[in-house]
């Protein structure tokens, strides 16, 4: 009779689900009549990744200190309410349909003018008033148990913008502790495209209430100066003091410097569109270190300005404030669109959009 048992029971096991090894999920809520759901990966080292299909949002990346000791690194909230909360600073979000800035919120296209919604002092911000960070995402578990495929399809005239837009995102975690991510994207017109992750970023995992210790270095000679409402002045400045990163230092050494915070585009020493790294950034006294490698042309840093304290349904109540953490967004330049000396970011039928960024962690003793 025992062994009857044990057989029946290992019968059982052998026909119940099996659940993915390191890709989890969890319901996250409801919204546009759609279940939400919280997909997270994991690696052989503790790293964890996870993400919802509001927004592509990245809700929680946690990364082992030197100690090994897991800690979460990136800004969030801890429901779907947070997220859609009005003043969600686009937390762990993906951008588009063009990501930062767009002067007066229009462009000419093969001659043709669009409008697009002016939601930022005038200009169009993110891809407008629902941008790709508010949009529902299909997420697909890829092969294997270390990537997720997110699919969205951008509606022609969605937010202003001309064009059926594909768009496939894939997010991996690798065992060498790599969040890359690899965008794809296709039009029926032509159509400026612009992808970026707004991750907010804070390596002490909470310990520090800001970013003004973090070391930071950005491979780059030059930016891109901007007039009071961060609108690109249509050329490159060779970086100086406080803007001068090319050597890793505090960020807050020369933020008084800087009127209202960083939140400018450096243009990355590049010749090439291959993969190369862009920045670091390093937190001592935890000994996380990121490097941020990518295809793009440019890389916009931003230290948390607008971050007040007020975000509501935060992770573990948190109070996000001024400086809290940061973003490193990799992209092409802000008003590409109005600014043709700039790196061109129109693709038309026939042609694939893409890019790569990695977020590359180690640690340092």
């Amino acid at each position: 009779m025992k062994y009857l048992s044990l057989f029946l029971l290992l019968a059982a096991c052998a026909q119940a689900p099996q659940k993915d090894r390191s890709i989890m999920t969890k319901p996250f809520g409801n919204y546009d009549n759609k279940a939400v759901t919280e997909y997270t990966i994991s690696n052989q080292h503790g790293m964890q990744l996870s993400v919802i299909n509001y927004g592509g949002a990245v809700t929680r990346l946690v990364v082992p200190d030197r100690n090994g000791k897991p800690g979460d690194v990136v800004a969030g909230f801890d429901s779907l309410e947070g997220y859609l909360q009005k003043g969600n600073p686009y937390f762990g979000a993906l951008v588009g349909r063009y990501a930062n800035r767009i002067r007066q919120a229009k462009f000419t296209l093969d001659g043709q003018p669009f409008q697009l919604a002016a939601n930022d002092h005038g200009n169009s911000l993110h891809g407008g008033n629902k941008g790709f960070d508010k949009v529902f995402w299909e997420i697909t578990k890829l092969p294997g148990d270390s990537s997720l495929l997110l699919k969205y399809k951008s509606p022609d005239g969605e937010e202003g913008y001309p064009g059926n837009m594909d768009m496939e995102v894939v997010y991996t975690l690798t065992n060498d502790n790599q969040w890359k991510i690899e965008y794809k994207a296709t039009t029926d017109k032509p159509t400026p495209v612009n992808l970026t992750q707004h991750a907010y970023f804070n390596l002490s995992a909470g310990t520090d209430p800001t970013i003004l210790e973090h070391q930071l270095q950005i491979e780059a000679n030059g930016y891109t100066p901007v007039d009071s409402t961060l609108i690109p002045l249509g050329r490159v400045d060779s970086v100086t003091a406080p803007l001068d990163f090319r050597t890793a230092k505090p960020i807050g050494r020369d933020l008084a410097q800087v009127p209202g915070g960083y939140d400018h585009n450096w243009v990355l020493n590049k010749t090439t569109a291959a993969l190369q790294k862009a920045a670091t950034l390093t937190h001592a006294a935890s000994g996380r270190s990121m490097e941020v490698w990518t295809t793009e042309p440019g890389l916009q840093f931003y230290s948390g300005n607008f971050l007040d304290g007020t975000l509501t349904n935060t992770k573990n109540g948190a109070a996000y404030n001024k400086h809290a953490a940061l973003c490193l967004e990799a992209q092409h330049f802000p008003d590409s669109p109005n600014q043709p000396s700039f790196p061109g970011t129109i693709i038309r039928p026939g042609e694939t959009y893409s890019q790569t960024t990695i977020y590359k962690f180690i640690t340092i003793q």
